[in-house]
């Protein structure tokens, strides 16, 4: 939580996240390229450095295509929030995965050149004021430098050091990315391979990623609008509240509201982090402490305070019991102001 660089904490959570993760990546590599040793055609069969190509690259795709479906899955549903936890791992393990594929199409196609193999890759095709003939090598190189700069940035040393607007930027430039590599593969393997598999990956995935995100934006928009004019805004039975866990609601303004459950007690802070706007109410209670799911950056839940000797603080908003069910104030307290806390009968659940 300071500017100063601190090592990567590790934990066992994370460790099994990437050892599941690295697993994944190999036994989908290692499916793809028997699958396509068993499967293709005897007549011409595709070389062992092609494959290779393609295993990586299709692998690639589809964890970028991962990487953007986990934020509205969260959103959607609570259990997918542990992969939201780890999800810089999962986006720096694609670019590598990513540059082994430039690598090993640098590697078969252009390490026999005159020129030195990136150049020939740049200056082989100058077609680009052609739409059907534009060099697609060109749109992969660009996306694997952008992923290069968040893998690069991913950890929060860069984040002080860059400047929330700045580094946020350039980490949402991953929808750029996957634009690039979306007409890097249409205009590249699809101009030569007919077979349906390329244009369904690329199609279904294009679209299941967009779904996500129309739905998820469009039942927070409905719950929005249903909540906008209460000046309390109702949360539900204490028992219904997660221990150790929050929930989030919308108050009048739009602004989102973090309401969280440790033990007997209950609070509600800003759901914006002070660190880089983070989603507090997808954060769990650590330590006593409201714990941001992106950065770890840390709340006390009574007055928003990050501890000691940290200075970060958020609004908090007054919570209250009617008729049995916790509601919380729509309008927000100014950034550290201690509120008492919801002292509510041992939940059930």
């Amino acid at each position: 939580m300071s500017a100063g660089f601190r090592a990567v904490q590790w934990n066992r959570t994370k460790l099994v996240y990437d050892l599941v993760m690295l697993a994944g990546v190999g036994l989908y590599i290692t499916t793809f390229l028997e699958a396509s040793l068993w499967l293709g055609p005897a007549q011409h069969p595709v070389t062992w450095e092609i494959l290779r190509i393609r295993a990586f690259g299709t692998c690639a795709f589809l964890m970028l295509t991962i990487v953007l479906a986990i934020g509205p899955l969260a959103r959607l549903d609570r259990r997918f929030l542990p992969f939201l936890y780890n999800r810089r791992h999962f986006g720096v393990t694609l670019f590598c995965v990513a540059a082994l594929h430039a690598w090993f199409v640098l590697d078969w196609y252009h390490s026999e050149g005159r020129l030195p193999e990136l150049v020939s890759v740049l200056v082989g095709n100058r077609h680009y004021a052609s739409f059907i003939d534009f060099p697609f090598e060109a749109l992969g190189i660009v996306a694997l430098l952008w992923l290069f700069l968040m893998a690069a940035t991913s950890h929060d040393y860069w984040l002080a050091f860059l400047g929330p607007p700045l580094w946020k930027a350039l980490h949402m430039g991953v929808y750029l990315v996957y634009g690039l590599l979306v007409m890097h593969v249409a205009l590249g393997v699809m101009q030569t391979e007919r077979s349906p598999v390329v244009p369904l990956l690329l199609g279904g995935s294009f679209a299941g990623v967009a779904a996500l995100h129309l739905v998820a934006g469009r039942r927070e928009g409905r719950v929005d609008r249903a909540r906008l004019a209460a000046p309390w805004i109702t949360v539900g039975p204490p028992n219904a509240l997660p221990d150790g866990a929050g929930c989030i609601v919308v108050g009048g303004n739009g602004e989102r509201i973090a309401v969280f459950r440790d033990g007997r007690r209950v609070g509600a802070l800003t759901n914006l982090c002070a660190h880089q706007n983070g989603p507090l109410g997808e954060g769990r209670i650590i330590d006593g402490c409201v714990t941001c799911p992106w950065h770890g950056f840390q709340y006390q839940l009574a007055d928003g305070r990050s501890p000691p000797p940290f200075t970060e603080k958020v609004a908090t908003h007054r919570v209250r019991l009617n008729g049995g069910i916790v509601e919380v104030e729509a309008a927000p307290q100014p950034p550290g102001t201690e509120l008492a806390l919801l002292e509510i009968g041992e939940p059930h659940g």
